[in-house]
Order: structure tokens, then C-alpha cells, then sequence
């Protein structure tokens, strides 16, 4: 089958995603391109002037680091755990609380397959838009339903597989979140800072969850060269706390 979308990589590192639903598309920084041209060009060297890319066929990390960013965003390091830990797979439906530019949604959406749906709220007309192209660019649109709403205030959704948080105050949204999840349905939230996490926590174990836990997760790249073999000397940036937990019926 042959690729709807395909990576420039550059030397640097950089990344451009095209989508290749004309015969020629203008690629902002790079000119215009043929189609067919980059079809025929998968994981070879391609040039354009005098710059030269290779043609990738797009991961969903490729998807993510290329998004339009009007916030910051869940990253590569942080939105597998969410994924992993809230036992997302295909066929489910996920709630996301906070679309953000939409770079976790893609995460959500490659994970829940074609017949599964995402369905994502926030407050914000313009979050929504920038994360609609995003999701759209990344060739999801038909798995995702965009939602402009409080969540804090109900929603409709009921019997989800996973309802995910990432607002100012996740511990406001937990309890529609139990109303909307199945029994043993997995709750996450991102948030920057621990006291956000300890709100969270008292609201989990306020109502009927379990297996409630909270982790920073570190990642640290390993520099391999001629003269030996290191941990990168840059500095350990923090992300955010990842927080989860499984709604169940009854407590011990």
C-alpha cells in the first residue's frame, strides 16, 4: 500500500511531515514537491537544491515531534506510560480531559486503531482548532471527536476504558471520571507540580479507586562515541507526574 504521509529527515535532526493527498504540495521551508516523487523515495536520500533529506515513512513519535505547538505539550517520554498503564488498545474509547495541541491525542488514537475512538474536551476554541489539524495532519481525524465543554460540570460519555486528565485541577475532574469509566477503567493525569498530585491522590482515595500510585519518570540518553561510552552530561529536565489509577465497585 502506498504511503498517505512521509518524514523529511534532515541532517540536524529536524523533521517535516508531509501529507501526500495532492500531486504536488508545498512543504513551508522546503518548496514545492511531487508526490510520487517522495512515494518512490522511501528510507533513501532525497534531495531538494542544496539540502538533502531521507524519506521516512512517519512513526507516531515522527507525528508528535512535528505537531503545531500552542501549548506545551505530553512528550514521547511521558505519553507511552499513559498508554501502557491505562491499558490502551484497540478497539477501546478514551476520554481526554485537555487536548492541548493534540500530541497526546495522536498517541491515543494510534493506539486505539480504527475501531476504537477518542473523544477529547477542552475549554478553549483555539486549542481545539490547532489540535484538529494536528490529529488531521497525522491521518486520526476518523478515530477522534473534538468537544469544546467544562468537563468539571458532566459529561455523557459512559462505560469508557480510560479517561485521561491533564487541566490545572485534575482532582475536580475525578469524580465525572469515575461516573464515566467502567468497572476497572484506568484514570491518569499529568500535572507539573506535586501539590496538583496530592489533591489528586485525596480525590482517588475519596471515591472507588485502587492501585493508585503516582511516578516521575527519568530518562537519561547514553552517549556512545570512539573514546568510550557515557550518560549524557545534560541536565535531567522535569516533565510532569503521572498519576493513575483502576475504578472498581467495591473497596477493600
Amino acid at each position: 500500500m502506498e504511503p498517505d504521509r512521509v518524514v523529511l529527515l534532515e541532517p540536524s535532526g529536524r523533521k517535516h511531515l508531509v501529507v501526500l493527498d495532492r500531486e504536488t504540495i508545498n512543504v513551508p521551508r522546503i518548496g514545492v514537491v511531487r508526490a510520487e516523487t517522495l512515494r518512490g523515495s522511501i528510507g533513501r536520500r532525497w534531495r531538494i537544491g542544496n539540502r538533502t533529506f531521507l524519506v521516512l515513512t512517519p512513526s507516531v513519535r515522527d507525528k508528535v515531534e512535528t505537531i503545531r505547538r500552542r501549548a506545551q505539550i505530553i512528550g514521547p517520554k511521558d505519553a507511552p506510560s499513559i498508554v501502557w498503564n491505562c491499558d490502551v488498545k484497540a478497539g477501546n474509547m478514551v476520554v481526554e480531559v485537555g487536548v492541548g495541541s493534540g500530541a497526546l491525542t495522536i498517541a491515543l488514537a494510534q493506539a486505539v486503531g480504527p475501531t476504537g475512538r477518542v473523544v477529547t474536551y477542552d475549554l478553549l476554541k483555539e486549542s481545539l482548532d490547532v489540535a484538529r489539524v494536528n490529529v488531521g495532519d497525522a491521518g486520526f481525524e476518523g478515530r477522534v471527536e473534538f468537544k469544546r465543554g467544562d468537563v468539571r460540570a458532566g459529561i455523557q460519555e459512559r462505560d469508557v476504558d480510560a479517561f485521561v486528565v491533564d487541566i490545572p485541577d485534575p482532582w475536580a475532574a475525578v469524580k465525572v471520571g469515575s461516573d464515566a469509566l467502567r468497572p476497572c477503567g484506568h484514570f491518569a493525569s499529568y500535572s507539573p507540580n506535586v501539590e496538583q498530585v496530592n489533591r489528586t491522590i485525596q480525590a482517588l482515595r475519596a471515591g472507588t479507586f485502587v492501585e493508585i500510585r503516582s511516578v516521575e519518570i527519568i530518562e537519561r540518553e547514553i552517549v556512545a562515541h570512539e573514546a568510550g561510552t557515557h550518560p549524557s552530561f545534560a541536565p535531567l529536565g522535569h516533565t510532569g507526574y503521572l498519576t493513575f489509577a483502576r475504578k472498581v465497585l467495591d473497596t477493600f
